[in-house]
């Protein structure tokens, strides 16, 4: 089994020496360590991930351990994850396939270290996927008048399920402050990166017919301001004269599809920090 320490704190001198030989007093073999400085605002991110197979401090103790010896004199904002057991994620999403398929079919091939308990849409449309899966699906139709309602109930059903995470695979519904404060930093998101300069329900069209050279697709975490949140991962993907509107579509799915499943992966991983409201994602 294996532990995985993420923190961020005021550079100092003395950081990495202190905790890599914390690890190393009590017998952990280090088996990864990332780190970065932003020099910009003086604070200093590790990732460290060490074996806990012969470690002197019992797991449940690990974490009241690292607070008190060094939390505490560093200023450390951290987290301990420990291997062995799977983040559960929920899946959100409303009738686009594209990314709920490419999600499912990398969880089903064992490429995540995963559970999908449940899918969760505002309509029925894709229910014969989740079946196609054997994962359970649950429809909360939203209107203005039962926005809130329903809400209420989906935060019940991922209680009820012990849910860790939530990825909005094109979901298209607002998510509101209360779920996303339930949840911080563990909703993450999809659109395209034509915003703020094409908006509306057809992106595509626009830009085709303003002639861009090429398009993006954005995956962040959720905040309350509407597709603001942190960044984890972009992409784009060159267009010439001869792509049409509808090419732009195809092109434009595939990347959302490829850079929302790389964003998960990450998270899936423990590979982000979320620093004010920007992201450090390590290798």
């Amino acid at each position: 089994m294996t532990a995985t320490l993420l923190l961020h704190c005021p550079d100092r001198q003395g950081i990495i020496a202190d905790i890599t030989g914390f690890i190393s007093k009590n017998r952990g073999n280090i088996i990864n360590l990332a780190q970065f400085v932003d020099h910009v605002e003086n604070v200093f991110f590790m990732r460290l991930e060490w074996d806990l197979e012969n470690f002197l401090i019992p797991k449940e103790k690990i974490t009241d351990y690292f607070e008190t010896l060094y939390a505490k004199r560093y200023d450390m904002k951290f987290k301990i994850y420990f291997g062995g057991t799977k983040p559960r994620m929920a899946i959100f999403v409303s009738k686009m396939s594209h990314c709920i398929f490419d999600l499912l079919s990398r969880y089903s091939a064992g490429e995540w270290e995963v559970e999908i308990p449940l899918i969760v849409s505002n309509h029925p449309d894709l229910e014969h996927v989740a079946k196609m899966f054997g994962i359970p699906y649950h429809v909360f139709p939203i209107t203005k008048e039962n926005r809130d309602e329903q809400q209420r109930a989906m935060m019940k059903l991922l209680a009820d399920n012990d849910i860790d995470f939530i990825v909005l695979a094109r979901y298209m519904q607002i998510i509101g402050e209360e779920m996303i404060s339930a949840y911080p930093n563990r909703i993450i998101n999809i659109h395209h990166s034509f915003l703020p300069a094409f908006v509306g329900a057809k992106p595509y069209q626009a830009a085709f017919e303003r002639g861009v050279k090429i398009i993006g697709a954005t995956s962040h975490y959720v905040t309350a301001e509407l597709d603001a949140g942190p960044i984890i991962c972009q992409d784009v993907v060159s267009i010439t004269h001869k792509d049409m509107p509808q090419t732009l579509v195809n092109k434009g799915k595939d990347l959302e599809k490829i850079v929302l499943s790389r964003a998960v992966q990450k998270h899936i991983e423990h590979k982000i920090l979320v620093y004010k409201n920007k992201t450090v994602v390590f290798n």
